[in-house]
């Protein structure tokens, strides 16, 4: 043999060696499954709706080079209904020596036994009593268990395959009865320590542990940073993550062989945040001006930020046409990344000149026609587009970054001609919409739905709004209109961006 041809031997030999050295770790490599209900994996596991399950975060306390996990909660399951639609058969299917189940049901356990709407009620308590029903859902002939006979049962086909199983109490609901949050202690709760009692396995009382830390904060603080004001029940990244902590924490302190696969020092990352990026004029930026504010200063009240980040590049002064000569799109631009939320509002100031001082008026309507002008240097020249074109141009580069263009119609002014507000639906409202079409763009008419909230308040009180000018909104009527458009976002299906508006009620 070749000493060529007995290196490339010895190479082919360790590599081989290697890959069933890697086949056989990854065989024996435990894999901790997450069984439960949708505070335990909320819809796909997603964020959506900015609600997620403690079993999206488990994962980042483990050592992922040494263990697995895999979440196979279901929304809106219960302890029966889980195992009756196949779903714990299939994780039981896979289970193999040394795995570990988390399991936490009691949700959805309190609904009805039969009905047509969930039919996923258990009797209460951990005995043998059953129901017999014809389920009105599946039309078949069914017995009904308890509570503790499922749990029961997960527990011993779990120990069955030779996999650890570790119960846990349902988490809290965001309830709050003076100052305290109540627990499940004589229901659910209980119920599940009584099994694991009884089957001697690890019971971590996640309900009160997690409830006496939500009391450290009180509820003005866990409202909007753990749980949200529209749902008591699902918890948000940061309440997920809290809810996963105190698992973790729980099982460091037993005697679960589990521990072992805990990290010293776990990198914990929240979901990134989704920007909004505002782009515009004065009537939308911050101007350092109490008698002319924008309304993009007074908008971040009314988003969820523990979702969100709203990035408002606005510029007083600035035209369609201006925003992009003087580079602040570019600038903006650059921080878009894919999934953010760009909001485009113009029109104010486009209608100024076009070649004298200012330089800021962009040629009328949404075509390609162009006007080259000298500025003020004399040799300095520039090529000045439509609104439209402006318009587009800045549509078409957000959706090249992935970001999503939102285009918004101008704010109307304190004009009031004929006793109706000013409508400028034939020149830059109109335009905005049409370069909306032309690109596929969202677009919303805030200048129709404010001017008609204004008509109903009537002339004078929206005096109070305008104490500069005619164009620019003080602290009252900036708040106004950011409120308007917060419930635009708010009630409209086709924007997506309901989830991440918080309203409080008056």
């Amino acid at each position: 043999m070749s000493k060529s041809a007995f290196f490339f031997f010895l190479t082919l030999l360790f590599n081989c060696k290697s890959a069933i050295l890697e086949s056989t770790s990854t065989i024996n490599k435990p894999t901790l499954y997450t069984v439960g209900d949708s505070t335990v994996k909320n819809g796909r596991g997603d964020g959506a709706g900015g609600l997620w399950g403690w079993g999206d975060f488990i994962g980042q306390f483990l050592d992922s080079t040494k263990i697995s996990v895999e979440n196979h909660a279901l929304g809106g399951t219960s302890s029966r209904t889980y195992q009756n639609l196949g779903l714990w058969t299939a994780v039981n299917n896979k289970l193999k020596k040394g795995d570990y189940v988390l399991i936490q049901f009691g949700h959805n356990d309190n609904g009805p036994i039969n009905d047509t709407i969930r039919a996923r009620g258990t009797i209460k308590g951990i005995g043998n009593e059953t129901e017999q029903i014809d389920n009105m859902i599946t039309k078949k002939n069914e017995i009904v268990h308890s509570y503790g006979w499922y749990i029961e049962k997960i527990v011993k086909e779990a120990k069955a395959k030779g996999a650890i199983p570790v119960i846990m109490s349902p988490i809290p609901r965001n309830d709050w009865e003076n100052g305290k949050v109540p627990r499940n202690n004589t229901s659910y709760g209980l119920w599940a320590k009584q099994i694991a009692e009884r089957n001697n396995v690890t019971f971590i009382d996640l309900n009160d542990k997690m409830a006496s830390k939500l009391e450290l904060f009180g509820e003005e603080k866990v409202t909007g940073t753990y749980f949200y004001k529209r749902d008591h029940t699902h918890t948000s990244a940061r309440g997920a993550l809290m809810a996963a902590s105190i698992i973790i924490n729980e099982l460091k302190k037993s005697t679960n062989s589990i521990k072992t696969y805990i990290l010293a020092n776990p990198q914990i990352a929240l979901p990134k945040k989704k920007n909004f990026f505002l782009i515009g004029d004065s009537t939308m930026a911050s101007n350092n001006n109490e008698n002319a504010i924008g309304w993009g200063v007074l908008f971040p009240q009314y988003c969820d930020t523990t979702q969100v980040n709203i990035v408002n590049k606005a510029r007083g002064g600035r035209s369609s046409r201006t925003f992009i000569y003087e580079g602040l799109w570019d600038a903006a631009k650059a921080e878009f990344t894919p999934g953010d939320i760009v909001f485009i509002q113009f029109g104010h100031n486009d209608a100024g000149n076009v070649d004298k001082k200012k330089y800021r008026g962009s040629l009328k309507g949404i075509g390609d026609e162009t006007q080259e002008i000298v500025r003020d240097s004399l040799t300095e020249k520039e090529i000045v587009h439509t609104f439209g074109w402006y318009m587009k141009k800045m549509i078409r580069e957000t959706k090249e970054k992935g970001a999503t263009p939102i285009v918004l119609s101008l704010t109307p002014r304190n004009e009031w001609p004929a006793g109706k507000v000013e409508r400028r639906t034939d020149t830059y409202i109109k335009w905005a919409r049409e370069a909306s079409e032309a690109e596929n763009a969202l677009y919303i008419d805030v200048a129709e739905l404010i001017a008609t909230k204004y008509e109903s308040l009537g002339k004078e009180k929206i005096k109070s709004f305008f104490p500069k000018d005619h164009t620019h909104t003080g602290l009252e009527g900036a708040t106004f209109t950011a409120l308007t458009i917060a419930e635009i976002l708010n009630e409209s299906k086709e924007m997506g961006l309901r989830s991440f508006i918080e309203i409080k009620k008056q």
